[in-house]
């Protein structure tokens, strides 16, 4: 999938989850801590949005990320440091559950907002070494561990030394 068509995509279901809700565009930009004409671009499928946006997007809207990408396998979103690929997302009986391919690049970490009470996060480190969780409550992993936490924190990942790390993520989002 090309990167217009995920941006189209994510811009009809972001204008679509807004319409049903009764949101205005300055309400969910107020909601989500985005610029009102990014919001709007993003609506219009004219802008692609990083990972940040999408999360504080979804997290204003209450959708998990998957929903936003049209639950298609394959797309991918990136931030500064972290790339996430959607490999499968399925919802039954109001649970929805999200398996990406996590890819963190060497520096800084990535700082993710909360997701909720309902949501968890599972990683299973499969290369490198890395410190995720909850912010004050990291684990360092390397390849072939894993940990769980609660994403109602802030929660931040990192790989660790000058090697990419990388892990499968698995996120259970509870309506």
């Amino acid at each position: 999938m090309g990167s217009e068509e995920l941006s189209s995509l994510i811009g009809e279901r972001v204008r679509t989850a807004r319409a049903v809700r009764g949101l205005s565009l300055a309400a969910l930009a107020r909601q989500a801590g985005v610029g009102k004409g990014s919001l709007s671009e993003i609506e219009n499928g004219t802008r692609n949005p990083n990972l940040s946006t999408l999360y504080a997007l979804g997290g204003a809207l209450g959708v998990p990320l998957s929903w936003l990408l049209a639950e298609r396998a394959g797309a991918e979103v990136h931030s500064p440091g972290i790339t996430a690929r959607l490999l499968d997302s399925t919802t039954r009986d109001g649970v929805t559950i999200e398996v990406y391919l996590l890819r963190l690049d060497p520096g800084s970490p990535y700082v993710s907002e909360a997701h909720g009470p309902n949501v968890t996060e599972h990683l299973v480190l499969t290369r490198g070494s890395a410190r995720v969780g909850n912010q004050g409550n990291e684990v360092a992993l390397v390849a072939g561990d894993a940990t769980a936490w609660t994403a109602d924190h802030e929660h931040s990942y990192q790989a660790l030394g000058d090697d990419v790390a990388e892990g499968v993520l698995v996120m259970r989002w509870q309506a």
